[in-house]
């Protein structure tokens, strides 16, 4: 997972949500997850977590990206 993009819509509530999620490398020889999410055609929050290696942060975005699945989020885009 190098690039995952999310949404979730609930015309009822009028709720159009965006989560994504980006895997790349630090320039320390470091990981990072960077997170952004919001409300789709607006600026999102953007965070980060940094790893000390590749694999750590692939796997904290795929239990990430399993969470957004169980919220009702689906993949637009990878």
């Amino acid at each position: 997972m190098n690039h995952l993009y999310l949404e979730r819509h609930d015309t009822e509530n009028n709720l159009h949500r965006f989560y994504q999620m980006f895997v790349t490398p630090g320039l320390f020889d470091d990981w990072s997850l960077i997170k952004e999410w919001g409300r789709v055609g607006s600026p999102g929050t953007v965070r980060k977590e940094w790893f000390d290696t590749q694999e750590e942060a692939i796997v904290a975005g795929n239990k990430l990206y399993t969470a957004k699945c169980k919220k009702g989020y689906q993949v637009i885009s990878v």
